[in-house]
């Protein structure tokens, strides 16, 4: 009798059955690392994007952080604001969006909207952002979908959960990362 070189029915099933578990315990720690390095991305991008249109502000009009005011009346007086809205590619703008930030300012707060997803949120009464008396935004990376949680990341020594908003502090000419998740981030 002669035999046939080949895989029975039973041994190409438990091989898939392998595959299929292995899969199961992997495909979940890969989609979080996706995850993690678009938030991350995103704060880097976020971080650069600001940084250019302060340079570009400078540039043009010759103002920094630090001359900044609350009411946009003249170009010496710029508000953050106008500045922003001017400088920057910004689809809607609203304010006290429902973003989860770590601070709500007691004037109420202006939110961007870009054209990407990126919500940026920051105090109404914002001005003159000096080294002194920085100015604090936050910037929410993808915007109001959600999950608002990444939860991969050791900051600082401790487990702790990573949104994709971050804090950033402006001034003088540069947009500075302000909260440890964000340097970790940045410097990692």
């Amino acid at each position: 009798m002669t035999r046939k070189l080949g895989f029975t029915l039973a041994e190409v099933l438990i091989t898939l059955g392998i595959i299929g578990v292995v899969a199961a315990m992997t495909i979940p720690s890969l989609m979080n690392q996706t995850q993690g390095q678009e938030f991350k991305t995103g704060m880097k991008k976020a971080l650069s994007v600001l940084n250019q249109a302060i340079t570009m502000n400078v540039a043009l009009d010759g103002n920094d952080f630090s001359a900044l005011s609350t009411t946009a009346t003249n170009v010496q007086g710029m508000s953050l604001y106008n500045m922003f809205v001017t400088r920057m590619n910004i689809v809607a703008t609203g304010a006290n969006a429902n973003m989860d930030t770590p601070f709500q300012a007691a004037g109420g707060n202006y939110v961007l909207f870009f054209n990407d997803g990126m919500v940026i949120s920051f105090p109404s009464t914002a001005s003159a952002c000096t080294t002194a008396a920085p100015c604090k935004l936050v910037v929410d990376v993808n915007g109001v979908k959600r999950p608002n949680k990444l939860s991969l990341a050791t900051v600082s020594g401790t487990t702790a959960g990573i949104y994709d908003e971050f804090v950033f502090k402006l001034q003088n000419q540069q947009v500075i990362a302000n909260d440890g998740k964000s340097q970790y981030i940045l410097y990692n």
